[in-house]
C-alpha cells in the first residue's frame, strides 16, 4: 500500500507491526489458543521507504492472561537497514472461543 513519495502508508506498517508482536506472543500459547491485541502505541521515526519493509517481534513479559510484546519495523534498501517504527503491545490470552485459535 503506497502513498505519494513511494511511501509504505503507516497503517500498513501498523499493521506489520501488530502482527510481528501477536505472532511473538502466540509462540507461548498452549496448542488451540490464540491472542488478540488490547492495546499498542506505536512511533513512527522515518517514511517507510525501501526495497523491503520488515517487522521482528519480541516478548517483553508473558503472563498468563496478558503478553507484552514490542516489534520494530524496519526498511531495507542496498543491504542497509533503517529503524522506521516501534510498537509496543499488549496482547491477551484466548482459549476456547470460536474462531480464535492457533
Amino acid at each position: 500500500m503506497g502513498r505519494k513519495h513511494g511511501f509504505v502508508h503507516a497503517g500498513a506498517v501498523t499493521a506489520i507491526a501488530d502482527s510481528a508482536a501477536g505472532y511473538a506472543a502466540l509462540t507461548l500459547m498452549p496448542a488451540g489458543a490464540g491472542v488478540l491485541s488490547t492495546e499498542f502505541k506505536i512511533n513512527l521515526m522515518a517514511p517507510a521507504r525501501g526495497d523491503r519493509i520488515i517487522a521482528r517481534g519480541r516478548i517483553v513479559k508473558a503472563g498468563r492472561t496478558l503478553t507484552v510484546a514490542q516489534s520494530e519495523v524496519v526498511a531495507e534498501s542496498g543491504g542497509q537497514q533503517k529503524l522506521i517504527a516501534l510498537l509496543t503491545a499488549t496482547l491477551m490470552t484466548v482459549e476456547a472461543r470460536d474462531g480464535i485459535s492457533d
